[in-house]
């Protein structure tokens, strides 16, 4: 008897001068999966915008979200890029949006530079995280009460996980599929998507530690 179809809701949240693989190199992650996959589950990923108009991001590449910020459906993962941030830092709206998120969705996500969206929304106070190299110490600045974890490229607080920029976000994605399915199906969209992924000597945190993932 064939088992019903489970369905995941995967939001990627972009704005003006948003990196562009930031949001196409997990966007593909998940889309691919689903060619990969024969384990019941079908991935429904699409790109969240303040509005649904089409948005320009870095190097002139315009992208038109699927749904805004109150039309999109109930979210199993809210994904936060990065690029250029700053704006959107001032948006008080858009932070509140991400706090509330935090409290509704099951995981929340950044790539690059969107973990300081995620920390002015305050959902990496008590955990340690990651960013683009090349934004460590503005970030170590910004919030020095929340570690920042250097030459790594995903740190996993189980509910909450960070990337490093730009290809780390395709990682950290493989990453969570192997969480919301299984090891098999990150292994075989990796493969789908020629990606040397094997899930191994990153490091992942939990409440209690730091340790390297086998």
């Amino acid at each position: 008897m064939k088992h019903k179809e489970e369905q995941l809701n995967i939001g990627i949240y972009v704005y003006k001068n948003a990196e562009v693989l930031n949001f196409s190199g997990p966007f593909e992650v998940f889309a691919s999966a689903n060619r990969s996959n024969n384990e019941n589950l079908r991935i429904h990923v699409f790109l969240i915008g303040e509005t649904n108009l089409s948005i320009e991001a870095r190097g002139g590449f315009c992208v038109t979200p699927k749904y805004d910020i109150h039309t999109h459906p109930e979210l199993d993962l809210l994904v936060v890029v990065g690029g250029v941030h700053t704006d959107e830092m001032q948006k008080t709206h858009i932070i509140q949006l991400i706090q509330e998120q935090g409290h509704n969705v099951p995981i929340m996500a950044s790539v690059c530079t969107g973990a300081f969206l995620l920390a002015q929304a305050g959902l990496l106070n008590s955990y340690q995280a990651t960013t683009h190299w090349n934004d460590i110490e503005e970030f170590r600045q910004t919030y020095p009460d929340i570690p920042i974890i250097e030459n790594v490229r995903w740190v996993d607080n189980q509910n909450v996980i960070t990337s490093g920029g730009i290809p780390a976000g395709i990682d950290m994605s493989l990453r969570l599929l192997s969480k919301f399915s299984s090891q098999n199906l990150a292994i075989l969209t990796a493969k789908q998507m020629e990606s040397q992924w094997t899930n191994i000597g990153f490091y992942c945190l939990n409440k209690e530690n730091l340790y390297a993932v086998t």
